[in-house]
């Protein structure tokens, strides 16, 4: 992403009706065609495919996907859960195999809630079939932990790939980073 496009995702959820409105595209009240209207319009760009545009290079993060891999080769039950940016005309989530390389999946636009309503991860935890003190809940976003923190959920605030690995082998007794880098990174 170029500085001015972060520059201007940035000003658009700083805008209390940008943040209002993305707030109802991530509970599947508005359709993402309906986003990029309004984005395009505060923005002064125009609107198709703005949520493509703007988020054009974003990409999970190798090492996130690879140790959710060896988590659950590891027998740890894995699950994604995301607040929605709409699924066309861009889908976030095409290519990835959600279903296929998590335990659980759950997108906040299917469900009508959206991170942080305590609501999403008590629907995360059924869907996971565990109770909280047997989950990790990781994000970027530090206003998401506290309601998984209130159900039980020990939590990670993602930063730094590496870190967040780190953490979860702690937390999980599992070895993640150095069966995603070719060697136990604890034996040297």
């Amino acid at each position: 992403m170029t500085d001015r496009a972060r520059y201007k995702k940035d000003a658009l959820y700083l805008d209390p009706k940008g943040t209002r409105v993305t707030h109802e595209l991530e509970r599947g009240d508005i359709a993402q065609v309906q986003w990029n209207a309004h984005a395009a319009k505060s923005l002064g760009v125009r609107p198709d495919n703005l949520m493509g545009r703007i988020f054009a290079d974003l990409r999970p993060e190798p090492l996130m996907l690879n140790a959710a891999q060896a988590a659950r080769e590891a027998g740890v039950r894995v699950g994604v859960l995301s607040n929605s940016v709409g699924l066309t005309p861009w889908n976030l989530y095409d290519g990835y195999d959600l279903d296929e390389r998590f335990d659980a999946v759950l997108i906040s636009e299917h469900h009508r809630i959206r991170k942080p309503d305590p609501e999403i991860f008590r629907l995360m935890l059924d869907m996971m079939e565990l109770p909280g003190e047997a989950c990790v809940f990781v994000d970027d976003n530090r206003h998401y932990l506290p309601p998984a923190a209130d159900l039980g959920m020990e939590t990670i605030f993602a930063e730094d790939p590496k870190q967040t690995v780190s953490q979860l082998e702690a937390l999980l007794d599992v070895t993640l980073l150095g069966a995603v880098c070719g060697g136990d990174r604890r034996g040297g």
